[in-house]
């Protein structure tokens, strides 16, 4: 048995929830949980599953673009999870991808050359006119005109766009290229084009792909082997052909039985899922389809599903599928054990929800919370109280001491303790929020400057006395206001000539008019400029 070119062992990747300035990890999203698969040389899988079940992540962690929690990817033999340097950079060249998004996976400001060029460049394959030689080769081989070289992304349409990235996938000649859902955001007829083209480039160049998609028609036409995936984990794997003739699993079946059938008057038979899937933040225990199988059984809540090959190179992940392992009629035998396990659950259902005796209809209450993620628990009404009675006397001692924060902080605890608005008035309730939060800095403010103005007018008049009985002691005023240093502090700040209000002090000169030292009498107003600041001028 040959070596396979690309081995996935228990593969994870989990995204960690932050919360908090410090970024606590509360949470975990399971990404991938657990995926393992082989590809062989020149052999595609395809990759199928609803949207959020994480494919693209699975991908992008085999290239090492996301690094992964854990787990091992071996490429020909090396280890990708462990390379470094000049490894990985070898590895780059032979593993490659096609991205989903033509429109946003190329630079709108580069041209067509430098585009696929770069990638020659930097891997030291060519250089100068030997690069655009090369790209026009390239671009005929993806069915572009060669003379397209020089222009920009924007010129061209959505399929050409994709025709360009699959160049630059296959400049550096890889041997595996992951094809990110290549053709989901292109029309039917280019779809099939671009199929075909990868297809051809496929046979000519003994590529392997693993391929991305959704659509189950596109991936049975391209892939040798097909694996679903379900919430970060592969519930089926198998070749395409007995996958599509022979379905083991229940997601699988629901999935093929949305195919439409072009036979008119046929009408195959639906398995139709009921809910949504599950959070990857929180999966379900046991088997993670459980919550959405028609044909859930009471193991399946808590038991995790077997792996079971019931065939050959065709794995399943269900209980169902347990002792089937080798049987040639086995997927008979799973489907009968799958309808019998509805019938069971269809009946358990009429039983539960048909009542025995009609009842009046009585009001239900509204139990639903809103979608804010994990609440926090609530706090006890008595000291929720208590924070409100606590807002009121902060509230007073910043009217009293003017501060404008503690009355910022007085709003938020009242608000708290005293306004619990529900959803609907919410919106009105956070704008009387924001109404009290700006009248109480604005008082707060207000009453805090006056206050200061007040103790400064004070404070100058007691200056001024003391300056006038010194004089009528001493016969002569004081020569310097330095005398009077410790009554210079409340009032300016830290001895600067600078008054409460932010102005430079001057005193008034004999000429005038009034008493020079007679500082409450003449305040800061009508000063000149050109005084000694905290010189006293001697009495004339």
């Amino acid at each position: 048995m040959t070596e396979p070119l690309l081995r996935v062992e228990d593969l994870t990747k989990h995204f960690p929830v932050t919360r908090g300035v410090f970024g606590h990890v509360v949470g975990q999203v399971r990404a991938v949980d657990g995926v393992s698969f082989e590809i062989e040389p020149g052999e595609t899988l395809g990759l199928v599953g609803e949207s959020g079940c994480g494919k693209t992540t699975a991908g992008r962690c085999v290239l090492r673009l996301i690094e992964p929690t854990s787990g091992r990817v071996v490429f020909d033999g090396r280890d990708v999870t462990r390379a470094k340097g000049k490894d990985l950079t070898q590895l780059r060249r032979e593993l490659q991808i096609v991205f989903q998004d033509p429109y946003s996976s190329l630079n709108p400001r580069l041209r067509v050359v430098d585009l696929i060029g770069e990638a020659l460049e930097v891997h030291g394959l060519a250089r100068g006119a030997e690069v655009e030689r090369r790209v026009a080769e390239l671009l005929r081989r993806v069915g572009l005109s060669p003379s397209w070289i020089n222009r920009y992304p924007h010129e061209f349409s959505g399929g050409q766009r994709q025709r360009i990235g699959v160049a630059r996938a296959i400049a550096l000649e890889p041997r595996l290229i992951v094809c990110d859902e290549a053709v989901s955001a292109l029309d039917v007829s280019i779809q099939a084009q671009v199929v075909n083209l990868l297809v051809e480039l496929r046979r000519a160049m003994n590529l392997s792909y693993l391929f991305i998609a959704h659509d189950l028609s596109v991936v049975r036409h391209v892939s040798h082997r097909i694996a679903v995936m379900y919430l970060g984990q592969i519930v089926e794997l198998g070749t395409s052909k007995r996958l599509f003739q022979a379905p083991a699993h229940p997601y699988t079946r629901a999935l093929l039985s949305a195919i439409p059938v072009p036979v008119p008057g046929r009408r195959p038979r639906r398995l139709v899922l009921a809910g949504d899937v599950p959070t990857p933040l929180n999966p379900p225990p046991g088997c993670r389809f459980h919550t959405r199988c028609p044909a859930v059984r009471d193991e399946c809540r808590t038991e995790p599903p077997p792996n079971v090959e019931i065939e050959a190179l065709h794995f399943a992940k269900c209980i169902h599928a347990r002792g089937l392992e080798g049987a040639p009629d086995w997927h008979e035998r799973m489907t009968e054990r799958i309808d019998a396990a509805m019938a069971d659950n269809a009946r358990t259902v009429v039983a539960v929800d048909r009542p025995t005796a009609p009842r009046a209809l009585e009001p239900v209450a509204e139990t639903r919370a809103p979608m804010e993620g994990p609440r926090r628990p609530s706090l006890d009404p008595r000291s929720v109280r208590a924070l409100g009675f606590g807002g009121i006397g902060l509230g007073v001692l910043a009217i009293v001491l003017g501060a404008p924060w503690v009355g910022l902080l007085a709003a938020m605890l009242a608000y708290r303790g005293f306004i619990r608005p529900g959803a609907r008035e919410r919106q009105r309730w956070d704008a009387a929020f924001v109404f009290l939060l700006a009248a109480s800095v604005l008082v707060s403010t207000v009453v805090g400057r006056a206050r200061k103005r007040a103790l400064a007018q004070e404070e100058l008049q007691r200056l001024s006395a003391e300056i006038s009985a010194r004089e009528s002691i001493t016969g002569a005023p004081p020569a310097d206001l330095s005398e009077l240093g410790w009554r210079l502090f409340p009032i300016f700040d830290q001895g600067k000539p600078v008054d409460p209000w932010g102005r430079a002090f001057r005193y008034r000169t004999p000429g005038s008019g009034g008493r020079p030292y007679d500082l409450g009498s003449t305040g800061p107003d009508g000063v000149r400029s050109g005084d000694d600041v905290g010189h006293v001028p001697s009495r004339p």
